[in-house]
């Protein structure tokens, strides 16, 4: 008995961990020197969304992730 309940909590932990890098929806808001204001939605992990993100602060604009 102590077996089975071991084996279901390691399972229950494995999956908790699994699902916790699921990919979410991002918004990076750019603007420019101008005052124009460019939004991308991005679907995928936070640290891909935070890298896209930054490579779009060039020539003038600046983003953040939202």
């Amino acid at each position: 008995m102590y077996k089975t309940i071991t084996r279901t909590l390691l399972i229950a932990f494995i999956s908790i961990i699994g699902f916790s890098s699921c990919k979410k929806n991002y918004t990076c808001t750019c603007t420019t020197s101008l005052g124009t204001v460019y939004t991308s939605e991005i679907k995928t992990t936070k640290k891909k969304a935070e890298s896209f993100c930054s490579d779009q602060s060039t020539g003038g604009r600046t983003c953040n992730l939202n």
